[in-house]
């Protein structure tokens, strides 16, 4: 399946795909239509789609930070359950540092529910693959800012890179 899975910047007429996959990876909370089409125009440059025979299996939405222009944030992961297990948001993540527009970024932060396992598995990975430190840390809180809604969300930072990646030679 490698070879057949192609990685690019998404396009603004990937919206509804995007939209779409998302809905069907729960638990990822959903964003309206109009959400993703600015993902795939606006934050086009530091997101990724991923395409296995013609359909979107894979996205990831990030921006750089407006006050910390040297960290990636990753809003979300989404990957088709007929393509889990493959390394395929590892790849994805990859391919992002290896982007012309993020050769500036040092770290990469996120937030992850305690509970999901998948996220913690993808980034720890991230990390260790990159041989950089991970910190958590609460970024909001259930009581505090979830209204006691949603588990709370823990800021995960992964860096500095330090030294050249292996992605960008």
């Amino acid at each position: 399946m490698d070879t057949k899975v192609k990685l690019r910047a998404p396009l603004p007429v990937d919206g509804v795909a995007v939209n779409q996959l998302v809905e069907r990876c729960t638990p990822l909370d959903t964003n309206s239509l109009y959400c993703n089409l600015l993902q795939c125009s606006h934050f086009a440059s530091t997101s990724v789609a991923a395409f296995f025979n013609g359909e979107l299996v894979g996205f990831i939405s990030g921006y750089c930070m407006p006050e910390r222009a040297d960290t990636l944030f990753i809003w979300q992961v989404a990957v088709d359950e007929s393509v889990r297990g493959t390394g395929l948001a590892g790849k994805m993540i990859a391919s992002l540092l290896d982007r012309e527009s993020c050769k500036a970024i040092d770290y990469i932060e996120t937030t992850i529910t305690e509970e999901n396992q998948a996220s913690w598995g993808l980034f720890e990975g991230v990390a260790r693959r990159l041989s950089v430190e991970l910190k958590r840390s609460i970024m909001f809180d259930k009581a505090a800012h979830l209204n006691n809604e949603h588990a709370s969300e823990l800021l995960v930072k992964i860096g500095p890179f330090s030294i050249p990646l292996p992605t960008r030679k």
